[in-house]
């Protein structure tokens, strides 16, 4: 397999995503490459009736392949037919993907894809394994929980793990027995079209997966607020979840699933391994250049251990190899717009002039794309515009605490609550501090995600509603009913 390509050779799949059918749409958004800041395509605007084709196509197709319906097992089987060939096409999608994304096709190989592969199958064996239950009544009577599919979903993926988070949306939804009218982000959307492209060609019916283009204001807005989408999930940032919730309570009530946005601490006690904790919290900072809501983006250090920690992370931070997503040797991220970078760059010398000094970083790299250095910022407050606003880029903020109460209120952010680390060889202060953390999530001794996908994902606060990823993803795809018959 040879990773590394011209990206000029790579023939987009560019329209709207229909029953079995790629539709022809002309471009109105301008799309840049990350890499190399070349206007490259342009991508359609789905409006409301072409929103309304895909919703009605997905209708139709529940109605004809009775897909909610069907064997439970059929289900599980065609989603692990689907999951085999996505791995057969990992070199198409990473491709596909690495071209306008910030994602490296190295790590898509590695990463992305296989894990979007094993996220599909593990729900694929949802579908005969979670059922009704069972519930105790009186002996007269006789209680169930019974659980069916809402119909057709609506979801919503954001542009930094496009492939990935197709698969958090599409794989438990299908496999609850739905219909799926997904958007991709207008900046990534090619990985999302070739994913829904090989579902069919595995056997899944044409129409159970609708991919439509556009922007968040017309498309976005178009899918939430379509009467017939009987569900919502979105990742993304929490302004736009509040948006999304908006605009459902304007146009009616249904159920949605939101993840959000995150500012998320990273603890790290004398006690410590700390060269297993540099190494954990530079690459959560430096992954992607930053670009995740999971990013551990704020550093909280006993003051001890806060020199040699630093110490450790720069050297990991001056190591990465920065270079175009389309090289097989690329390491490190490009960010994924010019108006991006700049926001970033503005925010390190907003924390600068507000008293931070940056230990290493702070600056635009040279060259081709939209890179930035990976930066470390010490002697920031609670204030700094770094510590209190989600950067999405390479930035990771150091603070110092004395005892453990210190660190809590540090760890503590006044809108976000998505995942915090933990680093310390003491069990009861972790199992403690786990408890306390106001997290969704809380990694110990290390930080981010492993690929035991029973696990959920989502956050505390501002950084969302409802869970992706585990049993709750599936469960979250179907709607529950209460029946008692007598005896």
């Amino acid at each position: 397999m040879t990773l590394s390509f011209d990206p000029d050779t790579i023939a987009l799949p560019i329209g709207h995503f229909i029953g079995d059918t790629l539709v022809d749409a002309n471009g109105a958004l301008d799309m840049c490459r990350p890499s190399d800041g070349k206007t490259y395509a342009g991508c359609p605007v789905a409006n409301e009736d072409m929103v309304d084709r895909a919703v009605q196509t997905a209708k139709q197709a529940l109605k004809t392949s009775k897909w909610g319906s069907v064997r439970p097992r059929e289900r599980t089987i065609v989603l692990q037919r689907w999951a085999d060939l996505i791995e057969r096409e990992a070199e198409t999608l990473a491709k596909l993907e690495a071209l306008s994304s910030t994602r490296p096709v190295g790590h898509l190989i590695a990463g992305d894809i296989a894990v979007t592969a094993e996220q599909i199958r593990f729900f694929a064996e949802m579908a005969d394994k979670e059922g009704d239950a069972l519930v105790p009544t009186d002996g007269d009577s006789l209680g169930m929980i019974m659980s069916e599919p809402y119909g057709v979903v609506g979801a919503i993926t954001p542009w930094n793990f496009p492939v990935s988070m197709a698969g958090w949306k599409l794989g438990p939804a299908l496999a609850a027995g739905n219909a799926v009218v997904l958007k991709p982000s207008e900046m990534t959307p090619f990985s999302s079209i070739y994913l829904a492209q090989l579902a069919v060609r595995a056997g899944i019916p044409a129409g159970l997966i609708n991919i439509v283009l556009g922007d968040g204001p017309v498309t976005g807005n178009a899918i939430t607020g379509h009467p017939d989408i009987a569900k919502v999930s979105f990742t993304g940032s929490t302004g736009a979840g509040q948006a999304i919730m908006g605009n459902i309570a304007r146009t009616g009530v249904k159920p949605m699933t939101l993840e959000l946005g995150g500012k998320s601490p990273q603890l790290v006690f004398a006690d410590a391994d700390l060269d297993k904790a540099a190494a954990a919290i530079a690459q959560s900072i430096l992954s992607n250049a930053g670009q995740a809501c999971v990013a551990g983006s704020r550093l909280i250090v006993e003051r001890s251990v806060m020199e040699p920690l630093a110490e450790a992370i720069i050297v990991k931070m001056k190591a990465v190899k920065a270079g175009p997503t389309w090289d097989a040797a690329t390491q490190y991220s490009p960010i994924i717009s010019q108006r991006q970078r700049e926001r970033i760059d503005g925010i390190v010398k907003a924390a600068i002039d507000a008293g931070a000094e940056c230990l290493t970083g702070g600056d635009i790299m040279e060259g081709d794309g939209y890179f930035y250095t990976p930066t470390l910022l010490s002697h920031v407050d609670q204030h700094s515009p770094a510590v209190t606003q989600e950067i999405f880029g390479p930035v990771l903020t150091m603070q110092s605490f004395e005892h453990e109460d210190e660190a809590l209120a540090l760890a503590d952010h006044p809108t976000y609550g998505l995942c915090a680390g933990l680093f310390t060889r003491d069990l009861s202060r972790a199992l403690h501090l786990t408890r306390s953390l106001q997290a969704g999530t809380v990694w110990v001794n290390r930080y981010g995600r492993s690929r035991d996908h029973i696990l959920p994902t989502g956050g505390y606060k501002q950084s969302g509603i409802g869970k992706d990823l585990g049993r709750e993803a599936y469960h979250a795809n179907r709607k529950s009913k209460s029946v008692l018959i007598s005896l």
